[in-house]
């Protein structure tokens, strides 16, 4: 088990976004996506993807939850060719990339960890001087799921 610093996971609590600062404990990971309301094109590539279904079902799933503005930062009509239907494998290789099996809460976490994803590739996870999963930023973490927990982040993970 890893244990946070409390000045890493107070670092990443003051950035956490207030739409998700209430409890969710009784809604699945997308439904919390959702009515978050800073997930829609996560949540249209999952539906693309024909991963709603999943993110709905029992889990428990870790989520490394990119917001709005992590899609909108990659190259200009990179988010559109991945909606293609031609580009659906793609399209699922990165959303898997951003699972974990399980539900790691960050009082799991250790810093140089590495967490296997639902698409087979491993992320490196760093706890000193804030936490980054992939060298991506997690700005809030431990949202809890009924049938897992969602960490935001900054940034789109792109598997090798």
């Amino acid at each position: 088990m890893i244990r946070m610093t409390s000045v890493a996971l107070t670092a990443a609590m003051l950035t956490a976004a207030p739409a998700l600062a209430d409890s969710h404990m009784g809604k699945t990971i997308v439904e919390i996506a959702q009515d978050a309301g800073s997930f829609s094109t996560l949540l249209a590539a999952a539906e693309a993807a024909g991963l709603v279904e999943t993110l709905n079902g029992d889990g428990p799933f870790t989520v490394f939850a990119p917001t709005d503005e992590a899609f909108a930062a990659l190259p200009e009509g990179t988010v559109d060719t991945l909606l293609m239907p031609e580009n659906k494998d793609k399209l699922t290789a990165i959303l898997t990339y951003h699972v974990v099996p399980g539900k790691v809460m960050s009082s799991d976490l250790t810093n140089g960890m590495m967490a296997e994803t639902v698409q087979g590739e491993s992320l490196e996870i760093m706890t000193e001087g804030g936490v980054t999963v992939g060298g991506v930023n997690v700005t809030q973490p431990d949202i809890e799921a009924s049938n897992g927990v969602i960490h935001v982040i900054d940034g789109v993970l792109m598997p090798q």
